[in-house]
């Protein structure tokens, strides 16, 4: 039940997936003074590229990347970049790549295609094989590319706790009510980030976003580009976005889709996700009761918000059956239905999963939160979450209290009163962290960069649609060149827009920039 939306805009995670403040990896720049070329022996280094293995644990697990229609294979390389970026020589760390190269004719070839699919935390080395066949007119003209950035899957990934430490870890409750539940939610809280600090703080300092963009321009480099042409996606586009920051001259085609604000800090980012994963649950809501069939969930959108609001607040002191020995909590079942908003394709999984709670059996909603939190059949999870904590923490300077959250819970209700404590309490997710963070926001601003289309879904949840227009603005002007989808999940070039595929190919093919202010339907 997995799919690239929900990759792309994990942060809905921690304590419960909608627990730390969003795919923002907040940055500046670099820690001190310009970007730093990188040693001789990594810009110089041929990489060894052969078959893919089965992605491991921390990748996701299962099976090897099939061979494509056409035949191609996929090739994977581990490429050696500087630990720290302002001491290049104090040792280096890998990060693992993967490529399908164009199946056009070579003199049509343009280049690599990089694609970061976002959370921050998503392996990329997983998941391009899975969704490659939706790029395949790009890859007519580029190789396309992707990769486990630093913290990630292969690339030197961030271990926490072990895999029956966090199924309790999920299955606590993360919208706390009473000061025994407090108690224990913080302790868990600072639990979990010291288990983060025992078992990966060699890498907890250098998982900031500045530190990947680096990793990125090396990348370019080793790929044989003269310039960078990339695909971001959610938190891909604050990538991106401090790349062209600090590697204007070297920016080629460049598309940011599921855009993420560059001018909120982590409170802001939360409150906009709050409202808007309301606004995509009201919008299932009209959906459900508008279909000729009926809607077995309720017969108006405030006869389904009250009935869901009755079954959180049961669930939040007699949980009920999910996957044994597993109970669906409320925060479980809160999970659950925000990883069904990530895509419309999934409105009738969160339809299902809601009817058969309402009759006691939590199945559905309990495998839509496990999807969130990285959880397989098999009772492994990915390092998705460690990762998104992490690379969150390591960018984003603030720290907030109980008391923070206390004084921001009627802001956060009135925004959601389904999502909003959840998200609320998320803001303590770095209280205890062991690395300080970087900045408030990051620093996107990219004179002399050439055009970087903006794409932005007035219905996205994740990534709400005002930030479109506020990473255009950031970028500069000139540089940002919005384009509008009025539609509903999270991202736009994989809804089945036409009008966004054809824009978005004719830059990426042809270099033709869409004209500022196109809007889609």
């Amino acid at each position: 039940m997995s799919n690239p939306h929900r990759i792309r805009a994990v942060s809905l995670a921690a304590t419960a997936v909608l627990a730390t403040p969003l795919l923002t990896g907040w940055t500046t720049g670099p820690a001190t003074g310009a970007p730093s070329d990188p040693t001789a022996n990594t810009a110089g280094q041929k990489l060894n590229w052969k078959d893919c293995p089965a992605p491991s644990a921390a990748q996701g697990g299962g099976s090897a990347p099939a061979p494509l229609p056409d035949g191609s294979r996929w090739q994977c390389a581990t490429m050696k970049a500087p630990l720290n970026w302002d001491n290049p020589k104090s040792g280096t760390i890998d990060i693992a790549l993967i490529r399908v190269k164009a199946s056009g004719p070579p003199s049509k070839r343009i280049g690599s295609l990089v694609f970061n699919f976002g959370g921050p935390g998503g392996s990329g080395v997983s998941t391009l094989p899975a969704f490659a066949q939706d790029y395949a007119a790009l890859r007519t003209r580029f190789d396309l590319v992707s990769f486990d950035p630093r913290g990630v899957g292969r690339s030197s990934p961030v271990i926490c706790e072990n895999d029956q430490q966090l199924d309790a870890f999920f299955q606590q409750d993360a919208t706390p009510d009473t000061p025994a539940e407090k108690k224990t939610y913080l302790y868990n809280t600072e639990r979990f980030n010291r288990a983060c600090k025992l078992n990966s703080g060699k890498v907890l300092p250098y998982v900031r976003t500045t530190d990947a963009a680096r990793d990125i321009d090396l990348m370019r480099q080793v790929l044989g580009d003269a310039k960078l042409n990339y695909f971001g996606i959610s938190y891909g586009t604050e990538l991106g976005g401090v790349y062209a920051h600090l590697f204007p001259g070297k920016l080629g085609r460049a598309v940011l889709d599921a855009v993420v604000d560059p001018t909120q800090d982590s409170k802001q980012s939360a409150l906009g996700q709050a409202k808007g994963f309301q606004l995509a649950f009201d919008n299932f809501a009209r959906n459900c009761t508008q279909q000729s069939t009926g809607c077995p969930i309720g017969k108006t959108p405030q006869d389904v918000r009250n009935r869901i609001t009755a079954l959180i607040k049961r669930l939040d002191s007699k949980p009920i059956p999910g996957i044994a020995p597993r109970l669906l909590t409320q925060t479980a079942a809160v999970n659950g239905i925000a990883e069904a908003l990530y895509s419309k394709d999934f409105w009738p999984y969160l339809t299902e999963g809601l009817q058969q709670a309402y009759a006691g059996d939590g199945k559905v909603l309990m495998l839509l939160s496990d999807a969130m939190n990285g959880r397989s059949d098999n009772g492994r999870y990915s390092n998705l979450i460690p990762a998104n904590i992490a690379i969150n923490c390591a960018d984003q300077k603030a720290r907030y209290t109980t008391a923070d959250v206390k004084a921001s819970l009627p802001q956060f209700r009135a925004a959601s009163p389904l999502f909003g404590d959840l998200l609320a309490w998320g803001m303590v997710s770095c209280t205890d962290w062991s690395v300080a963070g970087a900045a408030t926001h990051p620093n996107v601003s990219a004179p002399g960069a050439p055009p970087i289309l903006v794409v932005g879904n007035t219905g996205d949840p994740a990534t709400p649609y005002e930030g479109a227009r506020r990473m255009a603005q950031a970028l500069g002007k000139g540089v940002g060149i919005e384009l509008t989808y009025h539609g509903q999940g999270h991202g736009s070039y994989d809804s089945g827009s036409k009008c966004v595929q054809n824009a978005v190919n004719n830059y990426l093919l042809n270099g033709l920039v869409p004209r500022a202010g196109t809007v889609c339907y």
